[in-house]
């Protein structure tokens, strides 16, 4: 099973509301990837409740871990290093994570290090695409994050552009909730946007001036939401397939182009996508088109990887403590951590 040589992470991933454990062996390969959902309970609310989250966490978290140990076939002695998220992310959530981290690498003895989340979905990458290696862009979309990263090297980014109000996420839950479709709001609309028309309705791409990778999605939310109302008001039926395809390509859109430009810019061939909002169908269709027209190699992965789990960020750990990066007991959870910050 593990040779002298092997490096186990033993990684945990509690940073919004999924309680996650794993055990990755060389940042490859994944043993367990075990991962405890809350979205039945936060779906009663809407949205992600911390306080709830937080609770949820504290219960899941032991049996998740053990769980992830035996289904991998190991114990804590055969792990070598324990990795965790420590941000961004819900910092009552984080806290019951690095406790956790914290507590087993103390009792067993082993190296603690952190990890930052997003660090985490580009590392998904690894976990399939054997081939794949720095340098190259990626494209992270998540329900708090858009992000498009230059991976200059294992560990070593540098963010290049980002949202400058919602992320493309959350766009996605707050247009659900508006056309009725409730939480989560990305996976609902990908399923009714298959339905609609993407070309029946004409929504903003925003632009930012000085900055042409910096993404804006509050403006296309507010027109969808002026959309819905003016039909209201004029007692005009809606077409709710129609209207969130056409949101969804609008959205898709200004992702894409950003980042296919990038990747030139760069003189770079290699574009990979991550995070939750990279498990969506239309916008994987739309990359892997536009990266075979342009002769750009397209890497991303498997939906399980997309959403928030722990095998990402066993993979991410395993490149970090190669790299010799190790946390004290004082490690923290820091909500808002930033990408490329060593603490």
């Amino acid at each position: 099973m593990k040779n002298e040589e092997d490096v186990l992470i033993l990684a945990i991933e509690s940073s919004c509301d999924e309680t996650a454990a794993a055990v990755v062996k060389n940042g490859r390969e994944v043993l367990s990837n075990v991962i405890n959902s809350q979205i039945a309970i936060h779906t009663e609310y809407g949205g992600v409740v911390p306080e709830i989250a937080s609770r949820k966490h504290i219960e899941n978290i032991n049996p998740v871990v053990r769980m992830a140990l035996k289904e991998a076939n190991v114990t804590l002695d055969d792990i070598t290093a324990i990795g965790v998220t420590y941000g961004p992310g819900l910092v009552g959530a984080l806290l019951v994570g690095v406790a956790e981290a914290k507590a087993i690498a103390y009792a067993a003895n082993k190296p603690l290090v952190g990890v930052h989340h997003i660090e985490g979905h580009i590392s998904a990458n690894y976990i399939e695409n054997k081939d794949l290696q720095p340098p190259f862009i990626a494209l992270v979309v998540s329900g708090g994050h858009t992000h498009l990263v230059k991976v200059e090297d294992y560990g070593k980014y540098e963010i290049i552009g980002r949202t400058r109000d919602d992320a493309a996420g959350e766009a996605f839950d707050k247009v659900a909730r508006a056309v009725g479709l409730g939480y989560p709001g990305g996976p609902k609309i990908d399923k009714l946007a298959k339905e609609g028309n993407p070309e029946a309705i004409t929504f903003p791409r925003a632009h930012v001036d000085d900055a042409p990778y910096d993404f804006s999605f509050s403006g296309i939310k507010s027109a969808v939401l002026n959309y819905i109302n003016s039909a209201e008001m004029k007692g005009e039926e809606i077409n709710k397939a129609d209207l969130v395809a056409s949101f969804q390509k609008a959205v898709v859109d200004a992702l894409v182009t950003r980042a296919i430009a990038l990747v030139k810019e760069c003189k770079m061939d290699k574009l990979a996508i991550a995070g939750g909002v990279a498990s969506n169908s239309a916008l994987r269709a739309a990359v892997k088109a536009q990266c075979e027209q342009n002769n750009i190699k397209f890497y991303s992965p498997s939906p399980i990887y997309c959403t928030d789990n722990a095998a990402m960020i066993g993979s991410a750990a395993y490149y970090e403590y190669v790299a010799g990066v190790r946390h004290g007991y004082d490690l923290n959870a820091i909500p808002n951590l930033k990408l490329g910050e060593r603490i």
